[in-house]
């Protein structure tokens, strides 16, 4: 994207994750990635990412043809479990909530993990054909990008420190992290970052598109589930009796013009969106119980919070509304937390944002800071530094059933630049 029509979408909030600068690398850090780079066992690891890019591939089709929906992840955990154990870790185990996770320990003894990650789930419901359809170079599936690509990233990044005799200072913690899409709401970082007792001082996460996107910030989001309820009858015989879809209607008018009215006024973007609505057994029924799902965004967690209230508001005025319409009886109402991610920004200046972008640059690509509603968005929320790498390669069609993969130079060197990252984070050992 040129730079005069990134800067206009900049001003103009279009953009849900978009870019927020292209920040200056200090010399010191761009000095210290040229310095590991050229060190002879991390050149061996480069070429053994190369060498081993048949297997990767192979890799990526046994992992997409094991589905994994957010809540069902277990048996594609299973299957990254062994092969982290095949590429060799120190120790490997998955913990409550069902991140899989290797260790390979470091030589300092130091406290503090460095984290590596790409998570487990797909968007696709249980029942989807997730066979691999291999189209001349290019690889067809549902999830084969979105992430299945990064956990095996990660095997290749470990499989090549193995096979390079890399040590690192400090310990590295491999993860195949459940519970980032959808409805997952990020229990496999909260988990991580809130219950797991691990001392965890820094995360990259692999997950995203092409090499340069680097994610500093998190997108907050707070999504609920409104649940109406009614009585219930025959369309004709008891027409007038109080109507959850009725109800529910009224609901989405007020919330919708009271949340645009709102967005439109603030400077910092902030979204809101009906994504699902549901209920009702038949056209010639009055519905027992209606329902919607609602998705709400925003840079700034003030306006995330002001939405929320908005968001109440309106579900109470609607219900009240609706209930001294005139219909006879009356409906009720839930709401029901589905999803809480926090919003948060780590400053350029960090150490590993540093690195990142000097690793980034190292290889060609131009460093573009963003945000997105990742795994990052727990750590950053934390203040600890973390980042979300792109999984490189072209693709397309993600979250859809025509997702495709197709390996390409930026397929090792993306591979290459999350090592890079890793090594400058964790510390080679000399």
């Amino acid at each position: 994207m040129k730079k005069p029509a990134f800067v206009i979408l900049m001003v103009l909030g279009l953009l849900s994750s978009s870019m927020i600068a292209q920040e200056e690398i200090q010399k010191k850090y761009t000095k210290e990635i040229e310095r590991l780079a050229k060190k002879k066992q991390v050149k061996e690891a480069f070429a053994q990412i190369k060498a081993q890019m048949d297997q990767t591939t192979a890799d990526l089709i046994t992992l997409t043809e094991v589905l994994a929906p957010p809540f069902m992840e277990e048996e594609r955990g299973k299957v990254f479990a062994k092969m982290l154990e095949e590429a060799g870790v120190d120790s490997i185990w998955t913990d409550k909530v069902g991140n899989v996770i290797g260790l390979r320990k470091g030589t300092s003894g130091e406290s503090g993990y460095v984290g590596v990650d790409a998570h487990l789930d797909v968007v696709f419901p249980e029942g989807t054909d997730v066979s691999v359809k291999k189209v001349g170079d290019t690889l067809k599936a549902p999830g084969i990008g979105d992430d299945t690509r990064g956990l095996t990233m990660v095997i290749s990044m470990l499989k090549a420190m193995n096979k390079s005799g890399i040590k690192t200072e400090k310990d590295i913690l491999f993860v195949g992290s459940v519970g980032e899409e959808g409805l997952g709401d990020l229990r496999g970082m909260k988990y991580m970052f809130n219950e797991s007792g691990l001392n965890i001082d820094s995360w990259i996460a692999i997950d995203g598109g092409s090499l340069g996107r680097i994610s500093n910030a998190g997108l907050g989001s707070k999504r609920y589930k409104l649940l109406i309820k009614g009585q219930g009858g025959h369309s004709w015989g008891s027409f007038g009796l109080a109507n959850p879809h009725h109800a529910l209607g009224k609901a989405i008018d007020i919330f919708s013009e009271a949340a645009w009215e709102y967005t439109s006024s603030t400077m910092s973007k902030t979204s809101f969106n009906v994504g699902r609505i549901g209920g009702g057994t038949s056209v010639n029924s009055i519905p027992f119980e209606s329902w919607m799902e609602v998705d709400m965004r925003a840079i700034d967690p003030k306006n995330l919070d002001e939405i929320e209230i908005i968001f109440k508001k309106s579900m109470e005025k609607a219900i009240t509304e609706y209930n001294a319409s005139g219909v006879r009886g009356k409906v009720t109402f839930e709401l029901i937390k589905i999803g809480n991610r926090p919003s948060g920004e780590l400053p350029p200046s960090l150490p590993l944002i540093q690195r990142t972008m000097a690793a980034t640059k190292f290889f060609g690509a131009t460093p573009s800071l963003g945000r997105g509603s990742t795994n990052i968005n727990i750590p950053v929320a934390k203040g600890i530094p973390a980042v979300c790498i792109g999984r490189g390669g072209k693709g397309g069609g993600a979250h859809s059933l025509h997702e495709w993969y197709l390996n390409d130079e930026e397929s090792d060197e993306s591979i290459q630049l999350a090592l890079l990252i890793t090594l400058s984070q964790a510390g080679l050992d000399k």
